[in-house]
């Protein structure tokens, strides 16, 4: 018989559901500004902006110090460690910047994948080491919540047993090290859309892998009231020549969830992976629109799909408005009320 050590005062159960609770309050969602110095790099070359400290100051700051009509769309911003500690022009820090504004900072914790030996080029996440030291002082620092992304790929033979059952423990030691320390843990399972499968076999993966995934979460006694999921939607591969509309793609995402995500969880943050900008928002309203029951708050945690008008045409921060107001609506359906969880 297994026996039931405490993991977590029932002070501490409570901030994590607060946090948690605050995020993805009705029609609020994330802002991913996460991008690592070499992601961002792509961002800022197609429009002439060399990949500079300052540079990508400038650019967050433009992001974080956007119109006021953000602010009841945004309920955390996932910043990397060096936006963490970077300032506004008059002084600011950034935190303290979100923060005033209503959101809720959060940090990328994650040191990148690695290759995953004995597999046909899998991979797993690094960055366990000193995670624990580093979710300390990032807490004191400000940030509430973290972020740690694992990839799967699909393919004829993958993703495989092993790197599946891998990339679950890692996410379930990650999400223990961080509620540890105080932090509302992210769990990221991303299946890339990469290859020519169709809805139902990305429908079958998704739900493998989040079944592992809630598996390893509790044999690690995570306080799964005090985390968010973030996943890929259930879509088909981008060399699927089927096209499918977003009711069949909300139906397939939606059911994935329903079998294997407990309704415990307090928010689904979905990545909005490589679709445009509108095909993320129109999916993501058919997913809140899906008949199914779903118990929790499902709502959006966008990157390039809230900033790429923004990010072509930098004078024009009204697209980041209006893409953020979108998004508040579509997670947002006028019949979602979001209960309190107890400890």
């Amino acid at each position: 018989m297994p026996y039931q050590y405490p993991a977590l005062t029932p002070e501490q159960k409570k901030e994590l559901s607060d946090i948690a609770h605050r995020i993805v309050a009705p029609g609020k969602g994330i802002l991913a500004a996460d991008e690592s110095t070499g992601s961002i790099a792509r961002r800022l070359q197609p429009i002439g902006t060399e990949n500079t400290e300052e540079n990508r100051r400038v650019y967050r700051q433009l992001l974080l110090t956007a119109d006021d009509r953000v602010n009841p769309c945004i309920g955390g911003v996932i910043l990397f460690h060096e936006t963490l500690y970077q300032k506004t022009d008059d002084g600011r820090p950034f935190p303290q910047v979100i923060k005033s504004k209503g959101g809720i900072v959060g940090i990328k914790v994650d040191k990148g994948v690695g290759a995953l030996a004995g597999t046909n080029g899998e991979t797993t996440t690094q960055g366990l080491d000193g995670l624990s030291e580093r979710c300390a002082q990032y807490k004191k620092d400000g940030a509430d919540f973290a972020k740690w992304r694992c990839v799967l790929k699909i393919g004829q033979h993958t993703p495989s047993a092993l790197a599946i059952m891998e990339n679950a423990n890692v996410l379930a030691r990650y999400a223990s090290i961080c509620q540890q320390n105080g932090i509302v843990p992210m769990v990221e399972p991303e299946i890339l859309p990469d290859g020519d499968h169709d809805l139902k076999r990305c429908q079958y993966v998704t739900e493998k892998v989040l079944a592992a995934v809630y598996k390893a979460l509790s044999d690690h006694h995570i306080y799964l009231e005090g985390t968010l999921l973030m996943p890929n939607m259930v879509t088909p591969g981008h060399a699927c020549t089927h096209k499918y509309s977003p009711e069949e793609i909300a139906m397939a995402t939606v059911t994935a969830l329903r079998r294997t995500v407990p309704p415990a969880v307090t928010g689904i943050t979905f990545l909005s992976g490589s679709q445009s900008e509108e095909e993320a928002s129109i999916n993501l309203n058919a997913i809140n629109k899906c008949p199914l029951l779903k118990p929790w708050a499902l709502t959006f945690s966008y990157g390039r799909a809230l900033q790429a008008s923004a990010l072509k045409h930098p004078w024009m921060m009204s697209e980041l408005v209006r893409m953020t107001s979108l998004c508040h609506v579509c997670s947002h359906p006028p019949w979602l009320h979001l209960p309190s969880a107890s400890p």
